[in-house]
C-alpha cells in the first residue's frame, strides 16, 4: 500500500470553473464592461496561475494583474463551495479509499485557505491528514515547493506515494520528485497535453476502483510506461 495518496484539487476533486467565472464575471459588470467569458478558454486556464488566469479571462478589462487576482480570491473567500461542484464518485470514491487505509492528501496550488473553505463546504475535510496550499514562502506547481511540503507533513518519501492530478503541471512535479502519478480526464489540462493512456481515468469512481484492486508493488515508477 502507497504511503500516501496525494490529491490536486481543482480539476480534480473538485470542479470550480464555474465558482471562478461567476466571480470574475461579476467583477467585469461592475465596471460595465462588456467582455464574456468564453467557458472553453475559461477550464484550460485555471491551471495556469492566479494572474495569468485573471489577464486571461477578464481580458480586455484587467488591471493591474495582482490586484485583480487579490480582488478574486476576496470574493472566493466569501463564497460556499457546493457539494454539487465534487466531479462524479468523488465522495464515495475517496471514502473507499480512506476506509481501506489509505492516508489521503491534498497538494493543490490554490491558496491555504481557499483549499479548506473547499474542503469544508464540500464535506471532504475529514477524509485528509495533510492539507496544503499556496502560502508565503512556497512557490506554486510545478516548482516542487507544494509537494516537498506535502511529503514532510506526511513524513513520506516521494517514491512512496502516488500523486493524482488532472494537468500537466501535476504531472510535472511529479515526475521531477520520481513520483508516480495517475491522471484524471476530466480537469484543466491544456488540450496538447498527452498523458501516459495506461494511467489516465476518465472519472474517478473507476480511478478508486483501479487502485483498490491493485496489488502492492503494481503502481507504475514515474518516468516508465
Amino acid at each position: 500500500m502507497p504511503a500516501a495518496l496525494i490529491f490536486d484539487l481543482d480539476g480534480t476533486l473538485i470542479d470550480s470553473c464555474r465558482i471562478c467565472v461567476d466571480i470574475l464575471s461579476d467583477m467585469l459588470a461592475e465596471r460595465g464592461s462588456g467582455h464574456c467569458i468564453d467557458m472553453a478558454i475559461a477550464r484550460p486556464a485555471m491551471s495556469h496561475g492566479g494572474e495569468r488566469m485573471v489577464r486571461a479571462l477578464l481580458g480586455p478589462a484587467c488591471g493591474e494583474p495582482a490586484q485583480e487576482l487579490a480582488d478574486f480570491r476576496a470574493r472566493y473567500a466569501a463564497r460556499t463551495t457546493p457539494v454539487s461542484s465534487l466531479y462524479p464518485g468523488v465522495m464515495a470514491g475517496l471514502t473507499r479509499l480512506a476506509d481501506r487505509g489509505h492516508r489521503l492528501a491534498i497538494c493543490s496550488n490554490k491558496p491555504q485557505n481557499l483549499c479548506e473553505n473547499a474542503l469544508a463546504d464540500t464535506g471532504l475535510a475529514p477524509l485528509f491528514t495533510v492539507v496544503v496550499g499556496t502560502r508565503p514562502g512556497l512557490r506554486a506547481k510545478p516548482a516542487p515547493d507544494l509537494l516537498t511540503e506535502t511529503l514532510r507533513l506526511l513524513r513520506a518519501e516521494a517514491a512512496e506515494c502516488i500523486f493524482i492530478g488532472d494537468s500537466e503541471l501535476d504531472d510535472a512535479v511529479a515526475r521531477a520528485a520520481a513520483m508516480p502519478f495517475h491522471f484524471l480526464t476530466h480537469g484543466y489540462a491544456d488540450p496538447a497535453y498527452r498523458p501516459d493512456p495506461g494511467f489516465a481515468h476518465d472519472h474517478f469512481a473507476g480511478f478508486a476502483a483501479t487502485l483498490l484492486a491493485q496489488a502492492p508493488g503494481k503502481q507504475r515508477k514515474a518516468g516508465h510506461g
